[in-house]
This record gives structure tokens, C-alpha cells and sequence, in this order.
């Protein structure tokens, strides 16, 4: 359930009524929900962030509140967003993208990074893995046993809206991606997150992406699957506003310094 203090606004893009929703004030923080997800994946983490900043929630389309109102395509995703960002009137944010909404927010800090002051990207789906969507239904299924029970009914509802198609279609999408490229020309201080238990997008990819991201740093967290904000929220939330609020040189240290 959504914090009541949250403030719901609506803004056209592309000639669409899309509602957002602002907890807090402050810098802005955006948050990135990612396939078959909405902005209720991020229900254990906005009061927390709210304490500092001012945190934006929106669905992407063809999910949550634009299910079936709009058609989802990958490739226009960050397009959007930026269009959307333009709409309510930030010019600069920090970002946070769970996996799909990792990969787009990876095109947003590769391609506009006027507009990105700080990147955290939680198990960002931005690596090939050379399968075809019918081998993801077991691990989607393994994820499943990682997942808090309180999380799966807002697992099932977002599919339902979202529906079959759209699902599909967007994973079939995001498995042919790499962003290696546009991950080697991110500027903006970067933190990836990973849950130890991921069989959706494993860890160990991790590893791979802090070393195409230029002074970023990977932080794993146990007992942890592919919802990581959700599954180990406390330690999430604190990582991620320690990130926000360190000085830019510190941030930009290699790792191990």
C-alpha cells in the first residue's frame, strides 16, 4: 500500500495522460520500476528516501496504471522517459533502475548525461546471455522461492495487468541487448547492486559491469534475490542514500582505493 503522503500529478506525454506520483522534497531521485513491475516494487524503499530527497515514481508504458493503454517498445523506452522528465520539469535527477529500468537508465546516462547527477542501478538486465526466453521460465520460477511471501501478490497483479504480450515481447527484447558500450561511456558516479540470490539476472554479472562503468562500485547483498530493494530493504535504503550523499571524489575513486 502507498504511503498516503504521496502526491499523485498527471502530465500528457506524446498526448497521454500519465500520472506520476512525489513523496518528499529535496533533490529529485526517480526511481525505474523494470519488467512486469510498477512503482509498488519500490513500496519498501520511498518513505525511506523521502526523508532527504524528493522521490518520483512513474510506470513505464504498458505497465501498472498504462497497462494496455499504451504499447511498450524497449528500444523507445528511455526516449520516453526523457520526454516524461521533460513534462514535469527536471532537467537533472538521479536515477535508480531495477533491472529492465536499469537498462534504460543505462541508455539515459550514456546518451543525455546532462540529465544524471547519480546512477543506481539494482541487477540492471544489460548483458546478453545467449538464452531464449522458454529457458527463463525456471529460473523465473527459482526466483519465486527468494521472494518474500508479502511480495508475490504484487508480482501476480503487475503480470496480470501488464499481460502475456507485453511480457514476451519485452523479454524477448531485453535478452538480444548489450549495453557494454553505452555502460563505457557513463559519467556520473555509479552504484550497482545485486542480490546474492539472483537467477534472473546472476550476481556474477555484476563483476562484469563495474568494470565497463568507470569508477563504479558493486555491492552484493546475501539473502537477497532478484527484487533486492524489496527483499533486504533496510540495508538497500542505506546503501543507496550513503551513495547519494558522498562527495563527488569519493565516488569517483576506482574501487579498492
Amino acid at each position: 500500500m502507498m504511503n498516503r503522503n504521496i502526491h499523485e500529478h498527471t502530465v500528457r506525454v506524446r498526448g497521454v495522460p500519465v500520472r506520476y506520483r512525489v513523496m518528499g522534497s529535496g533533490e529529485p531521485v526517480i526511481l525505474v520500476h523494470g519488467l512486469s513491475g510498477s512503482i509498488l516494487w519500490w513500496t519498501r524503499n520511498i518513505a525511506s528516501l523521502a526523508q532527504h530527497y524528493a522521490v518520483y515514481l512513474v510506470d513505464l508504458p504498458g505497465f501498472g496504471t498504462l497497462a494496455r493503454r499504451q504499447h511498450f517498445a524497449l528500444t523507445g523506452a528511455a526516449d520516453w522517459l526523457l520526454e516524461w522528465l521533460q513534462a514535469v520539469g527536471l532537467t537533472r535527477a538521479n536515477w535508480i533502475g531495477h533491472s529492465m529500468g536499469g537498462y534504460i537508465c543505462i541508455q539515459i546516462a550514456a546518451r543525455r548525461p546532462e540529465v544524471v547527477k547519480r546512477l543506481v542501478l539494482v541487477a540492471p538486465a544489460a548483458l546478453p546471455v545467449g538464452h531464449r526466453w522458454q529457458n527463463y521460465l525456471l529460473p523465473l520460477v527459482e526466483a519465486t522461492r527468494y521472494m518474500q511471501p508479502s511480495f508475490l501478490p504484487i508480482l501476480f497483479y503487475d503480470a496480470v495487468r501488464a499481460g502475456p504480450l507485453t511480457l514476451l515481447r519485452a523479454t524477448k527484447d531485453l535478452l538480444a541487448k548489450d549495453v557494454r558500450e553505452d555502460a563505457r561511456s557513463i559519467q556520473a558516479p555509479t552504484l550497482l547492486i545485486w542480490g546474492a540470490n539472483d537467477t534472473l539476472v546472476p550476481a556474477a554479472l555484476g563483476d562484469i559491469l563495474r568494470k565497463e562503468i568507470a569508477g563504479s562500485r558493486l555491492l552484493i547483498l546475501k539473502r537477497a534475490g532478484h527484487v533486492v530493494m524489496y527483499d533486504r530493504s533496510q540495508a538497500f535504503n542505506e546503501a543507496v542514500l550513503a551513495f547519494l550523499t558522498e562527495p563527488f571524489d569519493q565516488q569517483r575513486r576506482p574501487p579498492g582505493v
